[in-house]
């Protein structure tokens, strides 16, 4: 009867000391989970972040478009100038040498 007893109580340990080591084993799991979960959440921010860079690049690019773009327009008006003072000083002259 004693050593029965004896077994049966090393058996409830044993079992008691198992439990615990699955309970460690979830934890250690659910801590496993939570850190996959940051990483994931970082690597979204991470996206975000991205895209936001991209977004404020596409606006500088856009804008360089918009000041060539004017560049291009002040540069024809001057052209045109030059011709339009050009054709006025030659008529200028034409009257004059009539």
């Amino acid at each position: 009867l004693y050593p029965d007893f004896l077994n049966e109580q090393d058996r409830m340990r044993e079992r008691e000391r198992e439990r615990e080591r699955e309970r460690e084993r979830e934890r250690e799991r659910e801590r496993e989970r939570e850190r996959e979960r940051e990483r994931g959440r970082e690597r979204e921010r991470g996206r975000e972040r991205g895209r936001e860079r991209e977004s404020e690049r596409e606006r500088e690019r856009e804008r360089e478009r918009e000041r060539e773009r004017e560049r291009e327009r002040e540069r024809e008006r001057e052209r045109v100038d030059k011709v339009t003072a050009h054709a006025r000083a030659w008529r200028l002259n034409r009257v004059v040498l009539k």
